[in-house]
């Protein structure tokens, strides 16, 4: 053999040996190399977890550089494993060959986020879109029967909103609950589309509803509509019937103030009811309890707040908004 075919080959020979280490060192897991207990090779992911350097670690027993009697047991064994470490979520997942072992450690803290609000977000959807598919329904329901003819084009009209109000449903949830549509409006014009939308409900129930002054607002109607029907439908669920539902409105500063008031039973933990999934012990019907956590986080989003509390002995589930000035 040559001197420059000895060259050659023995260049490949260390470009041979140098590509694993470099691959595996570009890996975003932590990966620690292990032979008869001891550490043989950690990448850069696993020198930043363990904070450790390739020249300290190896030779070294595996538990001095992992430091978890879990993670020790898991490379002699083989398997997998999840693990919780200052705040951060580990998939650890171990293989086993006679006296070589390899363990390959990911953070999974992000995708666990993403799933969490994934789910969070489809419960806030599907409760959104149950008020737009009833009315849609009533709509329906209605039209089967002869009507004048100004009646009916009233009811396609509330259908045509609904469907409307469903498109932007269908859109938040293509764009991941894109920015707020505020504009100027009046109060009015959302307790009256409120009050209509939930007609069928009040007379199910005998109640009234009764609206305070009207103000100026910048809002998302949408959003608005749907932190009043949430308010309203609680106060029918937990309300008794025949009741009278009150929405008060006051001026504060910047801020416009609503109250709907209900005459149902104390409330004993009135924060814990805005948490997602949270039903109070009285209420009627199905739910999800979505219907607070929605309020609170529509409310929020436009800086706003959302709280509940007992007043004259009636409950009072508030809400700010900003206003605009001119009425009230």
């Amino acid at each position: 053999m040559g001197r420059d075919e000895m060259t050659a080959q023995g260049t490949e020979q260390e470009q041979a040996g140098t590509a694993p280490d470099f691959w595996i060192d570009a890996l975003p897991q932590a990966v620690l190399l292990c032979e008869g207990g001891n550490v043989v090779r950690l990448n850069a992911a696993a020198s930043r977890l363990w904070g450790v350097t390739q020249a300290r670690a190896a030779g070294r027993p595996v538990l001095e550089v992992v430091r978890r009697h879990t993670l020790e047991a898991l490379i002699e064994r083989g398997g997998e494993l999840e693990l919780e470490v200052g705040g951060r979520t580990l998939r650890c997942a171990a293989t086993r060959d006679g006296e070589s072992s390899a363990l390959i450690v990911e953070d999974t803290t992000e995708h666990r986020r993403r799933e969490s609000e994934l789910r969070e977000a489809t419960a806030v959807l599907s409760h959104e879109f149950r008020t737009p598919v009833t009315a849609l329904r009533g709509v329906l329901e209605a039209l089967e029967y002869d009507m004048p003819r100004e009646l009916s084009q009233n009811f396609v009209r509330q259908g045509l909103q609904e469907t409307e109000r469903l498109a932007r449903l269908v859109e938040d949830l293509a764009v991941g609950f894109r920015p707020t549509r505020a504009r100027t409006l009046l109060l009015a014009e959302a307790f009256a589309r409120a009050e209509r939308l939930l007609d069928s409900e009040l007379s199910a129930k005998g109640s009234r509803l009764s609206f305070g002054a009207d103000h100026l607002v910048r809002a998302d109607p949408d959003k608005l509509l749907q932190v009043l029907l949430n308010l309203i439908e609680n106060a029918l669920k937990y309300g008794p019937p025949g009741q009278d539902i009150e929405i008060q409105t006051t001026t504060r500063e910047t801020w416009i103030e609503v109250r709907v008031l209900d005459h149902g039973p104390p409330i004993p933990d009135t924060d814990s009811l805005f948490q997602a999934h949270t039903r109070g012990a009285g209420a009627t019907g199905q739910g999800s309890g979505m219907g607070l956590y929605i309020v609170r986080s529509v409310v929020q989003g436009w800086g706003g707040q959302a709280w509940a509390t007992r007043t004259g002995g009636r409950n009072a589930f508030c809400f700010t908004l900003p206003g605009v000035g001119g009425l009230g």
